[in-house]
């Protein structure tokens, strides 16, 4: 049994040095190919300007004036920044640790340091390039590297792992459909995923996932979802300037339609219509606010440039990082990406802020717990036109605190991140 072990330690150290090999080729030669779609994207996020130096590891602080020893938080965009904050505060809280947060995209960016503590330092992941990651982690020697949800970066791990840095992934959640294709490519992703010392995720299906990709059995963890733990949350609440641009339409109650693709925002505002609701359009991504208003006929306001409605017009929010806020000012919230595209998105923002929540078939990307609340009473879905006229016309009474309790298995999911690093 020792000789089999030493060999399949033998067989994996080589893989990895086959695989960071092919990476170190391909991946330069994938950003150049991509970087015009790269430069156009952030053109249109404003990006320019935001310190993109930083991604090849240019720095205006001295290096002598950084701050060692932090817990180095890897969150790509404003999804996985918002959930890293949420740890962020409670973490500063229970042990003194100090941070660096860390986006790849320009409204992760954006977000972080519009609401990052100022004792947070905020720079742009650097491109994963061995020289690079290197460079940065002897810049900052980071305590720990903690990487938001199911993240896979191979020089990041491979160097943070060659210099002796603790890395992990936090919130890792894996879907049976990522499960199935990582499979597939087992070989050359479970050299790099023995390499992770903490792996916390949010289900108990995760665990045998993780473990049948390569995560050793030792160091994958249930800690629960932390999107979902209700402790610590800094609640969605209502803003007085949110409240002073919806008053200005008609009263009517409110459903609002968050995080929408293509083909659900023109199919979502004639059903609010239909039924007499105020119709509030929040698209996932803000830069298609021309794309929206072109498909609801140009009968919108805009949020970023809001004006005195005439009565008819819908409400398109087409903002970065308050959506959580602009949910406490619906009287029912139905999900996008749910409808005609795969994976829904995430419903317990709306719970927590105490609203009915409605979705369409395709929600497998927060499974199990939509299961868990749809056996709950606690989320409405449905398949047709029809079904979502009759769920917007007679919403069952005590639906949102079934929701709640649904979500009360997940508190303390922060706590036992934090614990895990």
């Amino acid at each position: 049994m020792a000789g089999v072990e030493l060999q399949f330690i033998s067989w994996n150290l080589e893989m990895r040095t086959v695989v960071i090999i092919v990476w170190r080729i391909l991946y330069p030669l994938l950003a150049l190919a991509a970087a015009p779609f790269w430069m156009l994207k952030m053109l249109r996020r404003d990006g320019w300007g935001s310190g993109l130096l930083e991604r090849i590891g240019i720095y205006q602080r001295e290096m002598e004036f950084e701050r060692t020893g932090a817990v180095y938080i890897h969150a790509v965009s404003v999804g996985e920044v918002l959930l890293a904050l949420k740890v962020i505060t409670e973490w500063r809280q229970k042990t003194g640790d100090h941070f660096v947060l860390v986006p790849t995209t320009a409204t992760g960016m954006a977000v972080a340091r519009d609401k990052a503590p100022e004792d947070v330092r905020v720079i742009y992941a650097p491109l994963d390039l061995g020289f690079l990651v290197r460079r940065v982690m002897k810049r900052l020697e980071p305590r720990v590297v903690v990487m938001v949800e199911s993240e896979i970066w191979p020089n990041l791990i491979y160097e943070t792992h060659r210099l002796g840095i603790p890395i992990g992934l936090m919130n890792a959640r894996l879907s049976p459909r990522s499960g199935r294709r990582l499979k597939k490519f087992r070989s050359l992703v479970s050299p790099f995923l023995e390499l992770l010392d903490h792996v916390g995720v949010p289900e108990k299906e995760d665990l045998a996932r993780w473990q049948t990709i390569g995560v050793r059995e030792e160091a994958v963890v249930l800690t629960g979802n932390v999107k979902f733990d209700p402790s610590g949350s800094a609640l969605p609440e209502k803003r007085l300037e949110f409240s002073a641009m919806l008053d200005q339409f008609p009263r009517r109650p409110v459903a609002m339609a968050i995080s929408t693709f293509p083909g659900e925002e023109d199919y979502l505002d004639d059903v609010f219509k239909e039924v007499g609701y105020q119709s509030v359009i929040v698209p996932r991504h803000a830069e298609r606010r021309a794309e929206v208003a072109e498909a609801l006929d140009g009968n919108v306001i805009l949020r970023s440039q809001f004006q005195q409605p005439l009565g008819s017009e819908s409400f398109v929010i087409d903002s970065t990082g308050e959506l959580r806020d602009w949910t406490a000012h619906a009287d029912v919230v139905v999900i996008g990406k749910s409808f005609f595209q795969e994976g829904g998105q995430n419903p317990s923002e709306a719970i927590l802020a105490e609203v009915p929540v409605i979705c369409g078939p395709h929600m497998a990307n927060f499974e199990p717990l939509v299961t868990e609340l749809k056996e709950a009473g606690g989320i409405l879905m449905v398949s047709s036109r029809e079904e979502l006229v009759s769920a917007l016309q007679k919403i069952p009474i005590g639906q949102v605190k079934k929701a709640r309790v649904v979500l009360e298995k997940h508190e303390g999911a922060i706590d036992r991140t934090i614990s895990l690093f």
